[in-house]
């Protein structure tokens, strides 16, 4: 079992204002403080009168005196991080080929090795393991109890996928939704890319892969609302991402900007709320995609995932780390 090291980084929530000593001229373009009240101070004269002190707003979404705390660490590169319905974790060490499990318990484990070099992941509606298998550019469907593995794909009208990257799965339709940006491997040995870096759906009722929004940069990370009626992809080349209406036969409408930011991996909770990884931060998003919070683990974070018994725990693969930090809201979904 990995102790659990308190990362003592706490998360600026609003804004403070601090009035300037005495003595001290304000800052420019600051009003001066008042005149000393002779009676200031509960009656000590002179002296400006006591400010009181002034408190960060409470959070939108985190616990009270939430803090990052480090669970793991010593991998290469985290990512792929999902929960299954008891709220274990299971995440990548992608370049260790690898696929970790941290249980309700605290316990991490290795849970897979070699894992096909498995980027994102998820679960299915029948509990099985959607993996994103960077090393032959397939998708996967890991059966949890005998980890016996079904080659779901690898192509799309006979041309060699990019490299799935980030998986969603619809919640009523068990369809697929998943990204495809290119990014070169040090453990292929193949051509250039073949197809553009988009999402695609893919239907298990009948085996169909359909490319969908082709006017995307580079799509990255993938997330759905619990209700099946919305999906966010992430372009993260153009630092874009867009909300789709999800029409009753698979594919995406009413494509709008939903904000001013691409990302790696995403997630969403119980209030509707969008997380979004890129650069050293996660960024927190409402419905209406106006930025609410900021969270900054110790190293740049690559994807997330809400875990743990209660779900109200948020997972951040960043890294060589597996972070954590308790949450107000409540995750949806495995991923």
């Amino acid at each position: 079992m990995t102790i659990a090291l308190r990362i003592m980084t706490p998360v600026l929530v609003g804004s403070l204002a601090v009035a300037p000593a005495a003595g001290q001229n304000p800052p420019p373009g600051t009003a001066p403080l008042p005149p000393a009240s002779p009676t200031a101070a509960g009656g000590r004269r002179g002296g400006p009168p006591p400010v009181p002190p002034l408190t960060p707003s409470p959070s939108r979404v985190l616990a009270p005196a939430a803090v990052v705390e480090k669970l793991g660490g010593d991998f290469i590169f985290t990512e792929g991080p999902t929960a299954d319905e008891a709220g274990n974790v299971y995440f990548v060490d992608q370049d260790n080929n690898r696929i970790m499990k941290y249980d309700t318990a605290g316990v991490l484990t290795t849970f897979m090795q070699p894992s096909g070099y498995a980027n994102g992941m998820t679960f299915d509606n029948q509990g099985h393991l959607i993996a994103c298998a960077d090393e032959k550019n397939e998708m996967w469907s890991i059966d949890v109890a005998t980890k016996k593995v079904t080659v779901l794909f690898s192509t799309y009208e006979g041309k060699l996928l990019n490299g799935p990257n980030d998986v969603w799965v619809h919640p009523t339709t068990g369809r697929s939704y998943f990204t495809d940006p290119y990014y070169q491997r040090r453990w292929w040995n193949r051509g250039p890319r073949e197809n553009p870096e988009t999402v695609y759906v893919y239907s298990p009722a009948d085996k169909s892969l359909k490319r969908l929004d082709e006017d995307l940069g580079q799509a990255n990370g993938i997330i759905g609302t619990p209700d099946g009626r919305t999906l966010y992809v992430a372009d993260i080349r153009n630092r874009q991402t867009f909300a789709y209406d999800i029409a009753p036969d698979g594919t995406l409408t009413n494509k709008r900007l939903f904000c001013e930011l691409g990302s790696d991996g995403m997630t969403i909770d119980s209030e509707g709320n969008v997380y979004l990884t890129s650069g050293r931060a996660v960024q927190v998003f409402d419905k209406n995609g106006q930025r609410i919070e900021t969270i900054t683990p110790p190293e740049s974070p690559a994807n997330l995932v809400f875990g743990g018994a209660d779900r109200q725990t948020l997972f951040i693969t960043a890294r060589t780390g597996l972070y954590a930090i308790k949450t107000r809201v409540k995750g949806v979904g495995p991923q």
